[in-house]
């Protein structure tokens, strides 16, 4: 006899509850776990696509690890050291250029920063605050970091992980599917699907907008000569997957140091302030919607609600998991209003005798004449239609 919905309730809460516990108590453990399982996951394709060209599992996992090794050294040597002393020298130099700023508008401006004004008040405040407190902030974000990614530790172990995950991926899937109650198979089966699509179109595509428009910001900027251009660059694309944000802040610290630095040019400026123009174009109108699509179902919103949520509750792994868990409650949130549309709480009584047709279906009339059923949901996506049962 199948379970009661106040059973089913019982056991998949205390499921979700072992998982938050196990996010609470084991964080710093699960890390590298987590990470590796990440890595594995965004490469499954990749793995995939060389088995389809005709090489075994066991050699697309190699070759993937093999080119994976040679980028990580190539960035650890070359790229890693060069954005870890561009973000400690312009946190070291953000003092100055706040004076240089501070002084430009005394001088541009000097109506506005009379010594009992409110804006030359705070300007002194700011700057203050930047001057006594610059210095610990680079400090503690390198010493954070490495406290976080535990460093020998986090580099053995993820590549392994990796490896055996990336290797096994099809197998674990198979197995878990096995494991699916008979019951409900196809619906976990659909919603898994759509959960997937989720994370495919937002994880591994916004990852790829983000690597390319990091990439391309910082040989832009580096090109132009901008000091720090490198750091800027990678911060601008790191934080592309809030839509306007990466570009808004990079270009905003882009054009601010050109202002310190070509003010005597102003062709200098401009082309900064181009390539954060033409980096919005490009992503907007030929990245995002190849890469991500034009709609995965994780609203900007509800990303920053998430990331800020688990951030908070469980640090550093918490933010890592916070994408996964925030498109699997908005799958299974549009499930359940898929649900409540179709239930009596929302047809009411009097449509109960009613038979319920999908949208498009044509119902017969009392006279015999078909007439096209009222739709209460909308149509499922092509992402929603999961496998079915065999």
């Amino acid at each position: 006899m199948a379970l009661t919905v106040r059973d089913q309730l019982k056991y998949w809460g205390a499921a979700a509850a072992v998982f938050l516990l196990a996010l609470w108590f084991l964080g710093s453990v699960m890390l590298p776990f987590l990470v590796g399982g990440a890595i594995a996951y965004f490469l499954d394709p990749v793995a995939d696509r060389l088995e389809a060209l005709g090489l075994s599992r066991t050699l697309a996992t190699v070759v993937i690890s093999v080119v994976a090794l040679m980028i990580f050294i190539v960035a650890g040597l070359l790229i890693v050291p060069l954005l870890v002393q561009q973000l400690v020298a312009l946190i070291n130099e953000a003092p100055q250029l706040f004076d240089q700023l501070q002084k430009f508008l005394t001088h541009r401006f000097p109506q506005l920063l009379d010594q009992n004004s409110v804006v030359h008040q705070t300007l002194i405040s700011v700057g203050e605050t930047i001057k006594s407190q610059g210095g610990k902030l680079a400090n503690s974000l390198l010493t954070s970091a490495m406290t976080v990614i535990s460093a020998v530790v986090f580099i053995v172990v993820v590549p392994v992980v990796a490896f055996y995950l990336l290797l096994d991926w099809d197998r674990m899937v198979a197995h878990i599917d096995s494991w699916l109650p008979r019951e409900h198979r196809s619906v976990i089966r659909r919603l898994a699907g759509e959960i997937d699509d989720v994370l495919a179109g937002f994880v591994r595509g916004q990852l790829t907008v983000c690597l390319i428009l990091g990439t391309y910001y910082a040989l832009g900027l580096m090109l132009v000569g901008l000091q720090f251009g490198l750091i800027v660059g990678a911060i601008a694309g790191f934080i592309t997957f809030i839509p306007y944000l990466g570009a808004i802040t990079g270009g905003s610290i882009a054009i601010g140091l050109a202002l310190f630095q070509y003010w005597d040019h102003p062709w200098w400026i401009a082309a900064v302030a181009g390539i954060f123009a033409v980096g919005q174009t490009v992503e907007g109108n030929f990245l995002t919607p190849k890469l991500v699509g034009h709609s995965v179902g994780l609203h900007p919103v509800w990303l920053l609600f998430a990331l800020s949520a688990f951030g908070t509750i469980f640090g550093f792994v918490g933010m890592l998991v916070a994408v996964p868990v925030a498109a699997t409650l908005g799958v299974l949130a549009r499930f359940g209003v898929r649900q409540y549309m179709n239930s009596l709480l929302y047809r009411g009584i009097d449509a109960a005798e009613e038979p319920v047709a999908s949208p498009g279906e044509e119902l017969p009339r009392p006279g015999g004449a078909p007439h096209a059923a009222p739709s209460h949901s909308p149509a499922p996506s092509p992402a929603a239609q999961g496998p079915q049962d065999a």
